[in-house]
């Protein structure tokens, strides 16, 4: 794999000063060499001669190096090569100038982001749902994102995406027991996980996943009705099953506390029809309507 490093480059500013001297005084000499050569014979026209292509060839060269001069912006890099070989990158901001043969491709350093279609997919439970997602990144390393990819931009999609439905086959949509992991209950868990397999797909590309988040979670629209009854059933029961625990809970409490205070004696027919009457009371929908019993304890 091709990694990246800092090529050293010369300061723009103090070559620019150079190539525009050198290119003022082989003109100059351009001329008044011309002129010169203009009163002469040979063989003293000779000299003068080999003078002028001397020149001429400086003036060539010299405007051949104001080819090296290139410009690196902020938060952007230059990715330089030489007849096909990689020879660093420059990311300090500024003018500079290098090799005029070197090709110079730029890369963005800046953080960017995109929201992925909404991907139809199965959850763990085999329902389709439809799901999408926000994914920050950056790239982190030139020469990966230039030379191991064709295109790193279209390969981050296209591997997000498929991380994104990876994820979605692996968790559920929903679930009511707080043990499992769903897809909508457990939001930060996901995007977790969602963040660490995305950069496993994006290592090799020279690119860093800072964030990504489930950005649309439904169910697909053919299933969406039923779905929602079965939601609310589950909920129902989960509650239901919340409730029962608890008045138990509260049952077994109060007869514990009625027999360590010897507040009253109670045989087991008289417990069952407690604990009945308390579970009617504490599992029912609606407030209990006290009944007032004028006659004995049996009666």
């Amino acid at each position: 794999m091709i990694r990246e490093f800092q090529r050293s480059t010369l300061s723009g500013i103090l070559m620019l000063v150079v190539v525009i001297a050198v290119l003022i005084l082989s003109v100059l000499g351009i001329i008044f060499t011309a002129i010169a050569l203009d009163g002469h014979r040979a063989p003293a026209a000779g000299s003068l001669v080999a003078l002028l292509i001397g020149f001429i060839v400086l003036t060539v060269l010299d405007a051949l190096a104001m080819a090296g001069f290139f410009m690196v912006n902020p938060n952007l890099a230059k990715v330089l090569q030489l007849f096909g070989t990689y020879k660093g990158t420059v990311k300090e901001p500024g003018l500079h100038w290098a090799n005029p043969f070197y090709t110079k491709k730029g890369l963005s350093l800046r953080v960017r982001n995109f929201e992925s279609q909404r991907l139809k997919v199965n959850d763990k439970d085999g329902n389709p749902i439809e799901i999408a997602a926000v994914v920050v990144w950056r790239v982190v390393d030139t020469a990966e994102a230039a030379f191991e990819v064709d295109n790193y931009e279209n390969y981050v999609h296209i591997q997000s995406e498929a991380a994104v439905r990876n994820l979605a086959t692996r968790y559920p949509y929903d679930a009511h027991d707080d043990q499992i992991m769903s897809l909508r209950g457990q939001t930060a868990a996901i995007a977790e996980h969602m963040k660490t397999e995305i950069q496993d797909r994006l290592a090799k590309a020279g690119v860093e996943a800072l964030e990504a988040r489930i950005s649309h979670l439904a169910y697909a629209p053919e299933i969406a009705g039923a779905m929602l009854q079965r939601q609310q059933a589950g909920a129902i029961i989960a509650a239901r099953q919340r409730i029962v625990e608890g008045a138990v809970g509260m049952v077994e409490m109060a007869l514990a506390m009625l027999s360590e205070k010897g507040i009253v004696k109670l045989d087991e027919d008289r417990r069952a029809v407690m604990v009945s009457n308390l579970l009617v009371v504490l599992c029912g929908e609606r407030g209990a309507q006290p009944v007032l019993n004028a006659g004995t304890l049996h009666q």
